[in-house]
């Protein structure tokens, strides 16, 4: 009998440890570790073709003015070595599995057939095993492009910094680095975070990671990514050179981001990005802070991010979804046109129960007021203080309704328009601190497909079709949690969270309709080459579209010069402008033949979803052209919604495949005596797109709609959407005093 009990207790004991091992990540591999990319580049007959066609399009839109070639690419790219992506691909939820580095770069090169691209992973996530796979893919990726002067695609080695503050006094949001070499003399010893590690940093207990990893390999591989980045230790204090190579080195806010940046000295470039992004920023968050003191380096982060797959953050509208009291509390607005606070549609959602319930008008409305208020202070999860309440009941609260694919939870104070027009006047009020950015769009994708907006097929977008978790696992669990049933009262933000899991406390359901097929950067090169594209980027001579390969130039003439888009100029005299876009090109079913022939018929299924860039030699018309004018302030007091023109003009095309031209000049710049801001945005012809339509009411009571028709989990949930080209902004400023 003892033998028996010693026995069963050496198993139990092996057990235990064959679990512990696996919790801590035994049998589990890095996504950075897997493949290495195909030895193959494009056909130079491709790459040379399309330069070609772009040439003639520019030719025969306007003959003999002066082009230069543009190249597109996508700037926003992560893997599965991000954990939000890691968790977002993983099979139980339908996903394909690990998304590595390789990935990203035979998808960029023979999917999207991209010119540029850069990985941005969240520093946060990487551990020091990751950066230097991540650093080995870039560079294999590089050494299939060919001749460096003029390869088929350049690769950008870079990471997001990725904050989110709780409220709008920490809160500086998303930002992209982009490293201009990849050789080690050019590389930082590892990337810097914001945080420690986020919801990856605080994982289940080794045993219970041991007994999920007994579910199959990606769930062994997830055990080994919590270990791995839960134990990271964060770095001391002190010169970047100084500090161990595998600890996690943070930047809290932007200034000590920059001030890091300069410590290692490499050539940069910092790009904000989902800045009107309500999924993680807080209501009333604003960008004045950031033009404080060191908070902005106006040499590194010289562009911004105003489209991905996570919406459109362009356009500034003067509505809040809450409104701050003198004493620093907050309170409810009221609804205006075309908006609709989440706050006050809580309370609607609880009256209306209350009400069928029997209970007496009083008495709800009074759970009313205490709803609006509940969910008033629960900054970005105002849904939770609404027990039960689904996708579709929460209709369009706190969307942008008059807005074109918005970001979530629409936030102003963080539009790029918001943005340019806004100074800070503490330092010099007669020269207040601007930001002057260039306008750039990407995909910010989280399956390793960079440059995914060539087809509006929702498999390649941010938002595919889902499996639903259950929550019959660790995973499950935290991702959905359990259904909870509606009731008639309202609840605080901590009461909810006593009850609810992680990501229960952030929006899903409705944020699948707000999810698109992401956008691209285009440069005006001299040439292909790594140095040519960094050079267009730094001289902001950039442009971005929602996912289509529409071409755009904006100059501003004058006798002597040409500025293209990008400049700041000073003048005197009122500016005239010359803009000019012509339509994408149609795209052909499937994938070209070097597509199959690199990467072989499986796995042009599998990471193309079988459908790539096969552009076909039919032009999309451009309907118009928008001119948007920014007064930027020259008083702190002055209302913005007063100095931005959008549309200031609107240039109207006929319907003619060789594009359209317009040059125009604004009369008003000469007596208004003011730096001025113009960017112009040009449309093509509305196709269906993913999500290109916003929900629409299914039912109605008493006049108000109270469920809506959301992306459902495997529709192709295909709108009409204009697709678009936004030009960087051109700065034309009055003549400087101090420049006499």
């Amino acid at each position: 009998m003892r033998k028996v009990a010693i026995l069963a207790g050496a198993v139990i004991f092996i057990g235990l440890l064959l679990v512990w091992s696996l919790g801590r990540g035994a049998f589990g591999r890095f996504d950075s570790e897997i493949f290495r990319p195909v030895e193959k580049s494009r056909p130079t007959v491709a790459v040379e073709k399309a330069a070609l066609a772009q040439a003639q399009a520019a030719s025969d839109l306007s003959p003999g003015s002066p082009t230069r070639q543009i190249l597109f690419g996508d700037l926003h790219a992560h893997t599965t070595i991000s954990f939000d992506a890691f968790m977002l691909n993983m099979p139980l939820l339908g996903g394909a599995g690990a998304a590595p580095p390789a990935d990203a770069c035979d998808f960029a090169r023979h999917c999207a057939a991209l010119d540029f691209w850069s990985i941005n992973d969240h520093a946060a996530n990487i551990t020091s095993a990751d950066w230097a796979n991540t650093i080995e893919a870039i560079r294999q990726c590089n050494e299939q492009a060919g001749d460096p002067r003029n390869p088929d695609l350049v690769s950008f080695l870079g990471w997001e910094w990725t904050q989110a503050g709780s409220t709008p006094d920490n809160h500086y949001g998303h930002k992209n680095i982009i490293l201009r070499y990849t050789d080690d003399a050019n590389i930082p010893t590892r990337p810097i975070a914001a945080t420690q590690g986020g919801v990856a940093a605080n994982p289940p207990p080794t045993l219970a990671r041991g007994v999920l990893a007994l579910g199959g390999s990606r769930l062994r591989d997830l055990a080994a990514r919590w270990t791995a980045i839960s134990e990271t230790e964060v770095c001391d204090d002190g010169p970047v050179r100084d500090l161990p190579e595998n600890c996690r080195e943070i930047a809290r806010n932007p200034a000590v981001l920059f001030e890091k940046l300069d410590d290692w000295g490499f050539d940069s470039i910092v790009i904000p990005h989902g800045t009107a992004w309500g999924i993680y920023t807080p209501p009333l968050a604003t960008w004045d802070k950031q033009l404080q003191s060191s908070m902005h380096d106006p040499n590194r982060q010289t562009l911004i991010e105003l489209y991905s797959g996570h919406g459109d953050s362009e356009v500034y509208r003067s509505w809040r979804s809450l409104e701050a009291e003198e004493d620093g509390s907050l309170s409810c607005p009221k609804p205006r046109p075309n908006y609709m606070p989440a706050c006050w549609h809580a309370g609607r959602i609880i009256e209306r129960r209350c009400l069928a319930e029997g209970e007496s008008e009083d008495t709800c409305a009074e759970r009313a007021q205490i709803a609006r208020q509940n969910a008033a202070e629960a900054g970005v999860s105002s849904h939770v203080t609404v027990p039960g309440v689904t996708g579709s009941e929460l209709i369009d609260a706190g969307q942008c309704k008059d807005c074109d694919q918005p970001a979530f939870n629409y936030r102003p104070g963080g539009s790029a328009q918001y943005i340019t027009a806004i100074g800070q006047f503490d330092e010099a009020k007669s020269d207040p601190k601007r930001f002057r950015m260039g306008f750039i769009a990407s995909s910010d994708i989280h399956s390793a497909r960079p440059g995914t907006g060539y087809k509006e097929n929702r498999e390649l977008s941010e938002s595919p079709p889902r499996i639903r978790p259950s929550g019959g696992n660790i995973v499950g669990s935290f991702l959905s949690g359990s259904k909870e049933a509606p009731i008639s009262h309202s609840r605080t933000y901590d009461e909810a969270a006593q009850k609810l899991s992680g990501l229960q406390l952030y929006e899903s359901e409705r944020t699948r309709s707000y999810l698109y097929t992401g956008g691209l950067v285009a440069v005006h090169a001299d040439g292909r080459s790594r140095d040519d594209i960094w050079n267009a980027l730094e001289k902001k001579e950039v442009y971005g579209t929602s996912g289509p390969r529409i071409l755009l130039w904006f100059d501003l003439i004058t006798e002597k010069n040409r500025y293209p888009m990008g400049s700041a100029v000073e003048l005197t005299e009122s500016p005239v402008f010359n803009v000019r876009a012509v339509g994408s090109l149609e795209q052909k079913k499937g994938c070209p033949e070097s597509t199959i022939d690199a990467l072989g018929v499986e796995r042009t299924a599998s990471l193309c979803g079988g459908e790539c860039y096969q552009p076909s030699d039919t032009r999309k018309i451009i309907t118009h052209i928008d001119i948007v004018r920014i007064r930027p302030q020259i008083d702190p007091n002055e209302d913005l919604a007063e100095l931005i023109d959008d549309p200031w003009q609107r240039i109207e095309c006929s319907v003619d495949p060789t594009g359209c031209s317009a040059t125009f000049i604004d009369p008003d710049f000469a007596t208004l005596g003011r730096d001025t801001v113009y960017y112009a945005r040009a449309f093509e012809a509305p196709s269906h797109s993913v999500n290109g339509k916003l929900p629409t009411c299914k039912v109605w009571e008493s006049g108000e709609c109270v469920e809506v028709e959301l992306c459902s989990d495997d529709g192709d949930c295909l709108g009409e959407y204009a697709h678009r080209a936004w030009s960087s902004p051109i700065f034309v400023d009055q003549p400087r005093a101090f420049n006499d």
